[in-house]
């Protein structure tokens, strides 16, 4: 094992050394949140892939592939879509409005009224999946190190903690990218081939399990149809997702870029449902669908490959954890404090008396917020439930609000903030009721947000036509830009 050591703690040790150097490139605010918003089509395709498939795309897609065969792809299957619908429609419209969060773009096109509701919602979005990727440590550090859980979720949470505090955005973009090149090695190039090979290859898969192990539909119909709902229109607007959005130089890029990462995300669904069908073969009575890749990892692959692979699940978990963080830090800085202490309104102007004055506001959040992230993973123990709650409460309470602003000029501010309060308390009292897992949460959540949604935009008075020019002129890319971010451009060119 000592070579599989050698290999993680190098990986850990290069995570903090480009945090290191991502923080002498953060000088200002939106180099600290959005990475200077100049994102080239290499970096933004590889951070953007990093981002979305985390420990529960990599340790649960593998869980899923043992559960139910080939169709376990569905879950990461679904994000993929998500990812293509966002960068194919939506993301050159995202990336123009030159904001930092979800709830900005909510005050731009409903008048400054939707921001703290919504910032809320979106917080406990960010929060929980944050701590899904956090609790995904327990898992790799056991097998690495056998090393109690609570200890694990530290030292993993701690340095994701120490290098998003450091360089922000620059940081996570810089570890992302190198983190997108390890999965791509350790998961697609290593561990699915020889998976395969030690199962007995295909034919033999089949032979030792049933057929519907095979069936691309084999894990139901309603399944599917809840995780498009649930990760596809999650895609669409999740605050950690747009954030990656707002990083690209172009529009160009936001679409492009985008489509080439949630190609991948395809690719990589369909890896992690064989993997965990061919470790059904070798294992075929694990106590839990989630221990399929750790178990295959270290009973099949050699030393220094194994090193590699459990690198690459670090990686997974990792990308997507500071990305989680830095949402959950800029949301909680920038829709709610900065709200509620009647700072300057976001989108507008820089709140802070100068640059370095808002990196460090930003360093404080991301810390505060991390200690929360890695204290609330400790207290919880299932990744699929954490995750399911995130993504209820974010589909629930804002999928109708966000979309309904881009593709409906007739909402109102009161349409979004009765659809945001209905259907985010909707989707809790169900999961209360039905259970966390059930399907019927996001079902009537999201018709009570949609149904709640229409009515009170017709039953109110449109939105004011001078807000609608404002919105339109910003979604064109005409509009106004924070002052910092133009005085920044102007240095730049």
């Amino acid at each position: 094992m000592a070579v599989d050591y050698a290999v993680i703690v190098v990986y850990l040790a290069g995570m903090l050394a480009m945090g290191w150097w991502g923080m002498r490139r953060a000088k200002s605010k939106s180099d600290f949140l959005v990475a200077g918003r100049r994102l080239g089509p290499t970096m933004y395709s590889g951070t953007m892939a990093a981002i979305v498939l985390g420990g529960a795309s990599t340790i649960g897609g593998v869980g899923l592939g043992y559960q139910y065969g080939l169709s376990g792809a569905w879950m990461v299957f679904t994000i993929g879509l998500g990812l293509l619908a966002l960068s194919l429609f939506f993301s050159a419209r995202i990336a123009r409005l030159k904001v930092y969060t979800v709830s900005e773009m909510l005050d731009l096109r409903y008048g400054g009224r939707a921001g703290v509701i919504s910032g809320l919602v979106m917080w406990a979005y960010t929060l929980m999946l944050a701590v899904t990727s956090t609790i995904a440590y327990a898992t790799i550090f056991d097998v690495l190190f056998d090393m109690n859980r609570t200890v694990a979720i530290i030292l993993g949470g701690s340095i994701v903690v120490a290098y998003s505090t450091l360089g922000g955005m620059w940081s996570i973009t810089l570890t992302d990218m190198v983190q997108f090149v390890v999965k791509t090695i350790g998961v697609l190039l290593l561990l699915l081939p020889i998976a395969v090979v030690k199962a007995g290859g295909f034919s033999e898969m089949k032979a030792q399990l049933p057929t519907e192990y095979f069936d691309p539909l084999g894990i139901g119909g309603e399944t599917i149809f809840t995780y498009v709902l649930i990760y596809t229109f999650g895609m669409l607007i999740g605050q950690d997702i747009w954030q990656r959005v707002f990083t690209a130089g172009s529009d160009r890029t936001a679409k492009w870029g985008g489509t080439v990462a949630g190609t991948y995300c395809l690719v990589y669904a369909l890896a992690g449902a064989v993997i965990g069908t061919a470790a059904k073969v070798l294992y075929p009575k694990l106590a839990s669908p989630d221990d399929a890749f750790a178990t295959i990892v270290k009973d099949e692959l050699p030393i220094g490959v194994r090193g590699l692979v459990l690198a690459a699940a670090l990686a997974a978990v990792m990308s997507t954890s500071s990305g989680a963080l830095i949402a959950c830090a800029t949301v909680a800085n920038n829709d709610i404090w900065s709200r509620l202490r009647g700072a300057v309104r976001p989108g507008t102007a820089e709140s802070g008396a100068d640059g370095h004055d808002e990196v460090r506001g930003n360093r404080i959040f991301i810390l505060v917020m991390g200690i929360a992230v890695i204290c609330t993973a400790i207290a919880l123990n299932n990744v699929v439930e954490a995750l399911t709650v995130a993504y209820n409460l974010l589909v629930g309470g804002l999928l109708v609000p966000i979309l309904g602003g881009l593709l409906w000029k007739r909402g109102t501010a009161q349409g979004a903030l009765a659809a945001v309060a209905v259907g985010g308390l909707a989707v809790v009292g169900l999961m209360a009721t039905y259970g966390i897992l059930a399907n019927e949460p996001i079902y009537y959540g999201l018709l009570a947000s949609l149904a709640v949604y229409v009515i009170v935009s017709l039953a109110t008075p449109a939105t004011d036509a001078a807000v609608l020019a404002a919105w339109r002129e910003r979604l064109a890319g005409r509009g106004s830009e924070p002052a910092a971010e133009l005085k920044e451009e102007s240095v730049t060119r």
